[in-house]
């Protein structure tokens, strides 16, 4: 098949161009029927291509026409054995490879650093978590990699884990070692699930990491919004499969049609369609674009006073292991040795210099550099972190120095009561957050972004983790998993 076609993009167009009658859903009747609110400030053209399952356009639930031949293409781009569009995000991928790959009562091994996504397959699939920590970095006080060494520990204690579940790249651009993984996987029949959220964009350069299914994984899921200029919402999964557990992979695609919605929403597909139509055709020179720019913001802001950005020297050996690889388009800054955590230096840098950043957390802030960046974009960055050293410079002089950023360690894994399936079933009652600590939680409390969960549901709330998330709680930082207020006042927990 040429990857120069569009299939899908081709097909709502010759449905638009028969100009029908059109009684069908969506009920604005294509281009008509929107408020001209909205259509006054982006036109009307888009709103055309928003249908449903025509004559024309295929059903994303029983695929055999345009749908089937833009998954086809995809399939082939990737290197996969199937290939499927997903229009509830990465979210709905993690929950059906969680589903498929271990049933109710089945174990099943998580990565520590997963997206809370994964405790939602966990609450639906019923299976019971056995989590592998991910090593530290403490230069920069994030996570790190899965290590293979700590996969063959799991397994050893856990010989019935029917499969791995895992992120990598991590936000942070992290990538493990998923050869040797996916060999420690296979060797104990078990599956290798990476969500891949993060790395839709790897298999488009050499000086990138190598993509999840190059290196063996089973199933990944990618989000092409974030990086491979798809809408928000639209990712993929893909499956590759080694011989091991067919029946789950079966199990896995039957999913999908439990967790997407039954009204695919077109836009999003047809996004789908056209960035994997540009990365077939300039998935290189995206990426070249992409890394230069990084390369040169990120030589730029080391030689500013104060700030640091993470590259391949952390590759080095660290306190506890090494980096695998880093994904060379995220840029971690740090200006802590200003006195800046990173929840300062990403307010500054917006309501100052009006630079957005993807993230931020008490050392760190990360840029996200793709394809559609320009050169302005990262002078802007440059140039505001130029200023802002200069500005904590000159105040130093005139006060103290600066005082040291302190930084919450990540606490210990919380003893595991209840499986998150049957936490999230059981009756709860709420008490006051500062009664909390050594209660099973009823709930989930992830900081976001990331959305890494710290407590699951299920889980004792240790002293340790109890102090964790009241640092988060009383510096008013963001999270998910809050009370009906949007605050942690109270939490349930499990009566």
């Amino acid at each position: 098949m040429f990857q120069e076609k569009t299939p899908l993009l081709d097909a709502i167009s010759t449905f638009i161009a028969t100009d029908p009658a059109y009684f069908r859903i969506p009920g604005h009747r294509l281009d008509k029927g929107i408020s001209s609110r909205w259509t006054e400030k982006v036109g009307t053209d888009i709103f055309s291509y928003d249908v449903t399952e025509t004559p024309l356009t295929d059903d994303l639930h029983s695929p055999d026409g345009a749908i089937a031949e833009a998954q086809e293409l995809l399939r082939q781009l990737y290197g996969a054995d199937k290939s499927y569009f997903l229009i509830n995000g990465s979210t709905c991928g993690n929950e059906a490879m969680i589903l498929g790959a271990a049933l109710d009562g089945e174990k099943i091994m998580i990565a520590r650093n997963a997206h809370k996504s994964a405790m939602m397959g966990l609450i639906l699939s019923g299976a019971s978590p056995v989590y592998v920590m991910p090593e530290l970095i403490p230069e920069w006080s994030i996570q790190g990699e899965i290590t293979a060494c700590e996969v063959q520990k799991c397994f050893a204690k856990n010989p019935d884990c029917k499969a791995l579940f895992l992120v990598s790249p991590s936000y942070y651009g992290i990538c493990s070692d998923l050869k040797e993984i996916a060999d420690v996987c296979h060797r104990h029949g078990a599956l290798l699930l990476v969500d891949e959220a993060h790395g839709g964009h790897l298999y488009f350069h050499s000086q990138l990491p190598q993509g999840a299914l190059a290196c063996g994984a089973d199933v990944c899921v990618q989000s092409m919004h974030k990086v491979a200029g798809a809408l928000t919402q639209s990712s993929v999964l893909h499956i590759k499969s080694h011989g091991i557990r067919e029946d789950a992979l079966e199990r896995i695609v039957e999913n999908l049609h439990l967790v997407q919605s039954t009204s695919p929403n077109y836009l999003l597909m047809t996004s789908l369609d056209c960035a994997r139509y540009e990365l077939a055709l300039n998935g290189e020179k995206m990426m070249k674009k992409a890394l230069s720019l990084a390369e040169s913001a990120r030589r730029k802001i080391q030689g500013i006073y104060g700030f640091r950005c993470m590259n391949d020297i952390c590759k080095k050996m660290t306190s506890m292991s090494e980096i695998y690889h880093l994904d060379m388009t995220r840029l971690v800054i740090s200006a802590s040795e200003l006195g800046l955590s990173g929840f300062l230096l990403d307010k500054i840098l917006f309501q100052n210099y009006g630079v957005n950043m993807e993230l931020s957390d008490y050392e760190n802030v990360l840029a996200v550099v793709t394809y559609a960046n320009e050169e302005e974009d990262m002078d802007r960055l440059i140039k505001a972190c130029e200023d802002i050293s200069k500005t904590c410079r000159e105040d130093s002089y005139k006060r103290s120095p600066p005082a040291k950023v302190h930084i919450p360690a990540f606490p210990k894994l919380p003893p595991q009561i209840l499986t998150p399936r049957k936490a999230y079933f059981s009756r709860k009652k709420e008490v006051p957050w500062q009664d909390g600590a050594g209660k099973i939680s009823g709930q989930m409390i992830a900081p976001y972004p990331p959305g890494i969960p710290v407590i699951y549901p299920g889980e004792q709330i240790s002293p340790e983790v109890w102090a964790y998330i009241e640092r988060f709680r009383k510096d008013g930082r963001h999270m998910h998993g809050t009370d009906r207020n949007g605050t942690l006042n109270t939490i349930k927990i499990i009566e």
